[in-house]
């Protein structure tokens, strides 16, 4: 059967494997990609899949925003790439054919990159712009609540940045101890209730100069401004999507100590050229390439397994019932 797959939600918590017409480059800028690899994003999906508040009404829904793959057809006017390249597909979607504008495009120039690396680059990039946007100066110390994905790329940047110290919080211990490896100089679980004066200890008392919040959850930023120092910044990575704390005394917590929130969503980005502290996204992956290049970047021991697109329905039921959802969860579609 000469037929494309595709991973769509069908309905609230049902994700299904379909099948289309293999997509073809017709549009101007189109580029057409045969893919390797798609990599879940947990938190986005998993409120996709759920219908939770702040995501599309509509179904089905295609997810599956990053990827790697080879260039198959172009369109004429396509001037960057060129078929037989390898590439990231950014907002593509988990299949094993996507076609996406030149400008969604990034070409990996360097053959020595795993694929499987270069699957998770678009993800780190968001990891990345969140970190830049908090303008890190040496030796400030710097927090990441949430340890998913883009929190273990936080990690590396922040430590790349060099923050000190770096604090790393999730509730999974499993997770704290990975940050710890990635250069995390201190792991802390934020249920405990003695966490805050944690914080506040291995910062001499200062609290925390620059917070990275990937949760998205608001108990998690009520906590981060508790930690936070006089005129901390906190950059908002995860998307709160319901706010249901309603405890913030923004006054005392956020206007009188001085303290910058900083929308870091991906979208708010330059379009054309970077400049300090706000580089565009495809500035952001290439840095991220040359990193993985030099062994400066760590992904594989993010990775936690890699699965058929046949084992989709499996793969989201256990994304929508099991908050310790492997890490980095990655669909091979290759010989598909």
């Amino acid at each position: 059967m000469n037929k494309s797959k595709c991973i769509a939600f069908t309905k609230p918590k049902t994700a299904e494997l379909l099948y289309r017409d293999i997509p073809h480059a017709t549009e101007s800028k189109d580029v057409a990609v045969k893919m390797e690899y798609t990599v879940v994003s947990g938190g986005t999906e998993r409120a996709n899949i759920l219908g939770t508040k702040n995501v599309g009404p509509n179904w089905p829904k295609y997810l599956g925003y990053c990827g790697v793959g080879y260039v198959i057809e172009t369109a004429p006017d396509v001037q960057k790439v060129k078929v037989g390249d390898r590439v990231l597909v950014y907002h593509g979607i988990h299949s094993d054919y996507n076609v996406r504008k030149e400008n969604e495009i990034t070409k990996v120039e360097d053959d020595a990159i795993d694929s499987i690396d270069a699957a998770f680059v678009i993800i780190a990039s968001m990891g990345l712009g969140g970190v830049r946007k908090l303008e890190v100066e040496l030796g400030e110390s710097a927090m990441v609540m949430g340890l998913g994905l883009l929190g273990m790329f936080s990690v590396q940047f922040l430590r790349l940045s060099g923050a000190n110290p770096v604090i790393a919080v999730d509730l999974n211990k499993e997770r704290r101890d990975l940050a710890l490896k990635f250069g995390a100089d201190y792991a802390f679980d934020p249920s405990d209730p003695d966490f805050v004066q944690k914080v506040k200890e291995v910062t001499k008392g200062k609290g925390v100069k620059c917070t990275v919040e990937v949760t998205g959850v608001s108990k998690a930023m009520k906590q981060a401004l508790e930690c936070a120092s006089w005129q901390g910044r906190i950059s908002l990575l995860g998307c709160t999507r319901v706010s249901d704390c309603t405890d913030i005394d923004y006054y005392s917590q956020v206007h009188c100590p001085g303290i910058k929130l900083i929308g870091a969503h991906n979208y708010v980005r330059p379009k054309v050229e970077s400049y300090p502290h706000h580089w565009t996204h495809h500035d952001d992956c290439n840095a991220i390439l040359d990193m993985i290049a030099t062994d400066r970047l760590q992904v594989k021991p993010i990775l936690s397994r890699i699965v058929k697109p046949e084992q989709a329905p499996e793969i989201y039921t256990q994304l929508c019932d099991d908050p310790g959802f492997p890490l980095g969860t990655v669909f091979d579609w290759r010989d598909n």
